[in-house]
């Protein structure tokens, strides 16, 4: 039988220990590159930057219109917290003075040692004073049992203000955590947005839209997107044509605001988000707007495309989250986003939904 023999070991050298140690190294690459403690992400063309900041604005203004909104119940239910308390401190207040009156009649019926009205009849040196004092003090006391009854109508009606006060007291809670929660999402879309767009030179960020200047995000008021070629409406032809003063009014506003910075969450005067732009501008001709993009649709008589006049809000992407007054010649003014003020554009840069004459 033939011995088994343990193979002798072959030492590593020359062109084999390098392409070993090549090999190894490959290795730890790869495995490093897999558990993501060096891997570099690849480098974005500026148009796909603009896609993703474009991606990322659009989520931002679903977010901040869901804030808007959640402010505006906050702010209700604020008021009428407020407005249930003052009552509260009312009545109370009422209620106080009814147990003083209270205390009064007590007080005198103990002075007089609640003795039997036949004795005190008896023992009267004035009969005639005494029955005549005996009706009143009957009057008193139904008057007294009326005012047993008011105080405890009234204990009634402020635990009724209290227990509805705890009620508006939840809702308010309730809404300040929704606008923490879509703060923080708008937060974070706009801060990706700007690390994405922090990556490119001015030149890039000029070619992508980005109009901020020195962070203010004002630009001229003459400014159009690169697709806005045509000539952009006077104010005064544009007013001209609204279908009434108060549309007219509105555009008028909305020219006066070109140029103001872009700020979520925000209705003027110097600053505004696209429905607190809307908002502002129908306020100033005395027209009172929903605040959120939803309820704005929903606010006058739905118009089509064909059909558009000055003053008409235009409303965009499947989820209503962005709005526009227009002007005519197919443009509107708008909020855009962060990285452009209140500006002219046309209403074909952006998916539109849908279109509302207010007045």
């Amino acid at each position: 039988m033939a011995a088994h023999r343990k193979p002798r070991q072959r030492s590593l050298s020359g062109n084999t220990a390098r392409t070993a140690a090549t090999i190894a190294l490959a290795g730890a690459a790869t495995a490093t590159g897999f558990d993501g403690t060096s891997h570099a992400e690849p480098q974005l063309t500026p148009t796909q930057v603009k896609t993703k900041v474009d991606k990322l604005y659009q989520e931002a203004e679903v977010a901040t219109e869901k804030y808007d909104g959640a402010k505006e119940k906050a702010d209700a239910a604020e008021k009428q917290l407020n407005t249930l308390r003052d009552e509260a401190a009312r009545r109370t207040e009422k209620l106080n003075s009814a147990r003083d009156s209270l205390g009064y009649v007590a007080a005198a019926q103990y002075r007089s040692g609640g003795i039997d009205p036949a004795v005190q009849l008896m023992l009267s040196s004035n009969p005639e004073r005494y029955l005549d004092g005996a009706e009143f003090a009957d009057r008193v006391g139904h008057r007294q049992t009326t005012a047993v009854e008011l105080v405890r109508q009234q204990l009634r009606e402020i635990e009724q203000l209290r227990g509805a006060a705890h009620i508006e007291l939840t809702s308010l809670k309730s809404r300040q955590a929704e606008l923490g929660k879509q703060k923080k999402t708008i937060n974070g879309k706009l801060d990706q947005a700007r690390r994405l767009l922090s990556g490119l030179t001015p030149q890039q960020r000029a070619q992508v839209g980005d109009r901020t200047t020195g962070g203010t995000g004002r630009a001229s008021r003459s400014s159009t997107t690169a697709r806005g070629a045509l000539p952009a409406p006077r104010s005064s032809a544009a007013t001209a044509d609204a279908p009434n003063s108060r549309a007219a009014a509105a555009v008028s506003y909305a020219y006066q605001k070109l140029g103001s910075p872009y700020v979520w969450g925000a209705t003027g005067p110097n600053a505004f988000d696209c429905s607190g732009l809307v908002q502002a501008a129908y306020s100033s001709a005395g027209v009172s707007l929903p605040r959120t993009t939803y309820a704005q649709i929903n606010a006058g008589q739905r118009v089509s495309r064909s059909e558009l006049r000055p003053g008409d809000l235009v409303f965009f992407y499947s989820g209503i989250s962005h709005v526009g007054i227009y002007v005519g010649d197919g443009q509107m003014i708008h909020a855009p986003n962060p990285t452009a003020p209140v500006r002219l554009a046309p209403i074909d840069e952006m998916p539109f939904a849908g279109a509302t004459r207010v007045v």
